[in-house]
């Protein structure tokens, strides 16, 4: 296995995963309100990966600031 890690090399950015994974949840909500899980789903990948790529934008524009 890989063994012990350093915090540092454990931290990722994935910004778009954790985007989808927000949205999902999301969806899933207004999907049991709205009795259409399905629609909820879809409506929550999407802004899910609108969310996703926001903050990837915001810490790309970071990253370049403090450069």
């Amino acid at each position: 296995m890989g063994g012990w890690r350093k915090k540092q090399e454990l931290k990722t950015d994935d910004t778009l995963g954790f985007g989808i994974g927000i949205g999902i949840a999301i969806g899933v909500g207004f999907g049991l309100v709205l009795d259409n899980l399905a629609l909820g789903i879809g409506v929550g990948i999407a802004l899910g990966v609108a969310i996703g790529k926001l903050k990837k934008k915001q810490q790309d524009n970071s990253e370049s600031d403090k450069q």
